[in-house]
Parts: C-alpha cells; structure tokens; sequence
C-alpha cells in the first residue's frame, strides 16, 4: 500500500490546481485520471467549441462581408479538416501544458487508470492501493443519452464525439434546446449545414426568461436554424441517406443526429458505496457549503457535486477548498453569485437572478431594459441583436441580476458581475465613467432607466 498526504481522483478544473497548492506546501499528493488531464474543458468543453464557434464566426463574418463593404468572390468554402486540426492543437497544447507542469513538481504522483475506493481511506487503480487522510474528488460528467425509441438503432453524436467530426453533415438533427445544443446548431449552420432543433419543453434554454428564450429563437432562426419545441414522441429510425427523427408534429430527415439532453455525473463506478459517501437521485455527490461530503476527509469538487456546471465553479470550488485547508480561511459555496454564458452569437452573458425569480421572491423590484439596436457600438459593428436587461431590489438598491444578449455580452456582463461580488448599489455603479464607444457604457444609462414593477 502506497501511503500519501493527499489523493485526487480526477483531473478537471479543481483537482489538479488544488494538488499543485498542496505539493507547494510540501505534501505528497497522487493526481489519478482515467483519460486525459483537463476534463471537460479542455478536451471535450470549452477549448476545443470554443475554438470551433471562432471558425463558424469567422466563416459567417467572410459570408457576409459585402454588408461592409468587402466583397469576397465566389462561395465561403469550410474546410472541416482544418477546422478540426485547428480544434485539437488548441487542445493538446493546454494538455500539454498540463503534462509538463505536473512533470516539474517534486511530490506530485500522476496516475493514469481508473481509481475505485475500497474504503473511506483507500483508493485502488491499475492493481495498487492507495492511501491518504484526505481524498479528493473532481471527476466530471458526461452526456446523457436519453431513453428514445430508436435511439440505439442509429449512430448518434454527443457534445464530446462532434468535436471530432472532419465533414459536414448535409443535414443536423440536435435534440436538446439547451446551452450546449444550441452552441452546436449555429455553428454547424455556419459551417454550411441544414439545422433543425428539437426541444421537448415549450422553449429554448429553459432557464431564461421568456423574452431572452424568444430572443434567442429569433437570433437562431435568423439564420436558418429549424426550431420546434414542445416536441414529443421522439424517436429515431434508419432511412436510405440517413436518420428520420419524428416527433408528434415533425418529421425530419437528418444524415446526423446531435444527443444533447444535459449530462450526469461521473460517480456511478468508483466504489462510493463502499467508502460510505453519499449521493441524490441523480448521482451527485451531496457536500455541505464547505465541499465536505458526510465522509470526514472525502471531499468533492466540481461538476460532479451539482453545485455548479461551469468551468469557472469548479475552478472556484479549487479556491474555496484550498482557502479553508491551506490558508486557515473560512469560504462557502453559498457566497457564490452565480454567472455563466451561452456562446451563441451574439453571446448570453448571465448573472444572478432572473426577472422569474426575482418576482417569485417576493421582493419590490425594479426592471430594465435596452435593446441592442440602440447600443452604438453595436450599430458601428453591424450586430443589433438582442438586448440588455438588469433587475435590483428597490428597497436595498442592489442588483439582483441581469442578462446581455448581444455583442460582446459575455465581457459586459463582468462590469454587473463584478459590482455584485462587491456589493455595490446600482445608483453607485451609475457614477462610473465608462469608456465610448463601447458596449459597457450603455451600463450605467441601463440602470438609470430603471423602473419598479
């Protein structure tokens, strides 16, 4: 039995940082990852979709240079090889770049196998066992293949095998209206590719509000995009040329089929039973606000918890776990003020309450709104879509949350984020003196017109 000061099981976005802060202070600490070091993100998540919606963007903006004046002779060809290198070196670079920093590290042990606890204590892979006070847990998720007639007759794609495509499908079928699909629709609609969108509930990212949902369709179909919600029935059959998807209202004859219903945790086959940890319904690891789990010295980080889906909460749940252990410090899960994006184009960015919650919540709040059409730097770019909205609480004068579809929304939304974290009231942030021509500047002129409902 091989003894450590510390074991983490997966190397995601929180496992690996908070091994690198423990080997720092001295410790000996075994990093073990059944596939590839950076989880989701880098391999399977944001790196390389990103990367991909950079290649679709560029594709749309060649296609429609003549709008400014730049006109490009013949057809936008998409070369889907080149697409797809491009994706993997931004992959294997950041993998890379793991490997190496982890290489340099006196007191980092990593493991390459599939880890299973034997105990509250012990962890066994590739034949050995492992031993260490403190076990860390930061194994991920994966998609989640639904239960469809049909479905196991067909070969269907999931956000992880897409990325590896090098053709165009002729024609798309994503099933599932949610973040990730809808990334996929638009980007293979500007690779050239008919998109259809099947969603079973009445809208698309059913976390919005009703008019960002609307607004979202509206940007999607702008471009062609075949969008049909409240879809049921679902199911799948072979064709001559492809795969027929119908539903109880549609038919469609799609060559590739997209899986896109959400995801489940990675926590089915390590043995949690057997160290005594305890899971929901769903199989995410239940922690408290500290990222404990009912096993004194188990903790879990990232996905695999449910307290967050994003890079970025896993990243922070690393800092709050390595704030409480290594700095005599005392965070919480709950003083998170949860942000994320959809990186659709033009870009959701989110951040704390929708207007839904913030009413249901029985405050006296105050709305307000901007369309994008009336942003100048949008109108100087040629990208009106979309609209600003922002919510405060009238009594506290506190923003409650806010929402920017549009250009760039994903980078103003950081100027709301930022002033929530540090508790700033919105007739404060009103004072600031932004930057013009930019998107931000339009910020403090969003919560002047500010309005109680």
């Amino acid at each position: 039995m091989k003894s450590f000061d510390a074991i983490v099981i997966g190397a995601g976005q929180s496992g690996p940082f908070l091994a690198a802060r423990m080997v720092e202070k001295g410790m000996k600490v075994a990093l073990i990852e059944r596939k590839f070091l950076g989880g989701t993100c880098v391999n399977a998540g944001c790196m390389p979709t990103k990367t991909l919606v950079a290649s679709a963007r560029a594709a749309h903006v060649a296609r429609n240079g003549a709008v400014y004046g730049v006109n490009l002779q013949g057809e936008i060809a998409i070369d889907m090889k080149v697409v797809k290198a491009r994706a993997e070196t931004v992959t294997m670079n950041a993998r890379n770049g793991l490997i190496g920093w982890f290489a340099g590290m006196d007191g980092m042990t990593v493991i390459y196998g599939h880890a299973r606890f034997e105990g509250p204590k012990t962890v066994s892979v590739n034949g050995e066992t492992l031993t260490a006070p403190r076990i860390f847990l930061n194994v991920g998720a994966r998609p989640v293949i639904p239960d469809l007639p049909g479905i196991n007759d067909i070969d269907y794609l999931t956000s992880t095998s897409i990325i590896h495509l090098d053709t165009l499908p002729r024609h798309l079928a994503v099933i599932g209206g949610s973040y990730i699909g809808l990334e996929f629709a638009q980007m293979y609609r500007r690779f050239g590719a008919e998109v259809s969108v099947i969603e079973h509930g009445p809208k698309l990212a059913s976390r919005e509000d009703e008019d960002i949902s609307d607004a979202i369709a509206d940007v999607l179909r702008s471009e062609g995009i075949d969008i049909h919600t409240g879809a049921s029935d679902i199911a799948f059959a072979k064709s001559s040329d492809g795969i027929t998807v119908a539903t109880d209202s549609a038919r469609i004859d799609a060559t590739h089929v997209l899986i896109a219903t959400g995801r489940k945790p990675n926590t089915d086959d390590l043995g949690l039973d057997t160290a005594g940890v305890i899971t929901d319904k769903h199989g995410y690891i239940t922690v408290d606000d500290r990222l404990a789990t009912n096993v004194d010295g188990i903790l879990a980080l990232g996905d695999c918890n449910g307290r967050g889906a994003f890079t970025h909460t896993s990243y922070n749940d690393f800092e709050i776990a390595a704030a409480n252990l290594l700095d005599g410090d005392d965070r919480k899960v709950s003083s998170r003020i949860l942000a994320y994006a959809l990186y659709i184009d033009p870009p959701l960015g989110r951040v704390g309450m929708t207007e839904k919650q913030a009413r249901a919540s029985g405050r006296k709040i105050m709305i307000s709104t901007r369309p994008m059409s009336r942003v100048g730097r949008a109108n100087e770019r040629g990208e009106t879509k979309g609209f600003m909205k922002v919510i405060a609480d009238a009594e506290t004068k506190k923003i409650l949350g806010a929402a920017i579809l549009g250009i760039e929304g994903d980078e103003v939304i950081h100027g709301i984020i930022d002033a929530m974290n540090a508790g700033t009231t919105y007739p404060a942030l009103q004072w600031s003196v932004p930057i013009h021509p930019t998107v931000s500047e339009l910020i403090p002129t969003l919560l002047g017109d500010l309005k109680p409902v």
